[in-house]
């Protein structure tokens, strides 16, 4: 069976995954870019968006491990859009025409519309689903290949308690926001079920890896 994995979710080192008073301005809210401020400097960033440059290193090598195996991905409604964009026909997410996925994506939401098809292979579907049924949808749209869990926290949170998710990397940024939506709410020992690595970069960020052990 393909896997489920999440890849470069960056939290704060008080566990926020992202700030408070999120807008179609402010995407994370009061946390701004700098949750993400390490995986914007890495060469595999600037080669997304078209930009000579960027770091490479550790940073770098976790980044690139974003794409590679995975045939769709599953991802919340305050990842696609800010407060209130279901309200708007014309929305269509934050990433413009050709969004980075290139996947069958799954956008859970309590208000479905119809998919959207985007430039690049992304074609965006809306679910009113539990966990595990939106898993074993994306899963047949992934044929084969993993698919990725792609935020935001709770979405995220929300899969782990449900015991869907079998490789995690988490990029602990030293910051601190204070306030915004945590990642770990709820799921006391959680780590008894994965092999919890970490490695620290010269950025700063710790990249802490969460594999399943034994059946998932």
């Amino acid at each position: 069976m393909s896997l489920a994995r999440v890849h470069n979710f960056s939290i704060s080192l008080d566990g926020f995954g992202t700030g408070e008073g999120l807008s179609l301005d402010a995407p994370f809210g009061h946390a701004g870019e700098r949750l993400h401020e390490w995986m914007f400097a890495t060469r595999w960033w600037h080669g997304m968006t078209g930009r000579p440059g960027g770091s490479g290193g550790l940073d770098d090598a976790f980044a690139r491990q974003f794409a590679p195996g995975i045939g769709a991905e599953i991802m919340g409604a305050g990842k696609f859009g800010p407060p209130g964009w279901h309200e708007d026909p014309e929305w269509k997410g934050w990433w413009g025409p050709n969004p980075p996925f290139h996947t069958p994506t799954f956008v859970l939401t309590h208000q479905p519309r119809p998919s959207i098809e985007m430039e690049g292979g992304t074609t965006f579907h809306f679910l009113d689903a539990s966990p595990a049924k939106a898993l074993e949808t994306a899963r047949e749209a992934a044929d084969g290949q993993d698919v990725r869990i792609g935020g935001g926290p709770t979405v995220i949170r929300d899969f782990l308690a449900a015991g869907l998710i079998d490789q995690m990397h988490v990029a602990v940024v030293p910051i601190l926001l204070g306030r915004g939506v945590r990642l770990w709410d709820g799921l006391a020992d959680v780590e008894k079920d994965y092999e919890v690595q970490a490695a620290s970069s010269p950025s700063g960020v710790t990249h802490l890896t969460f594999t399943r052990v034994g059946p998932g």
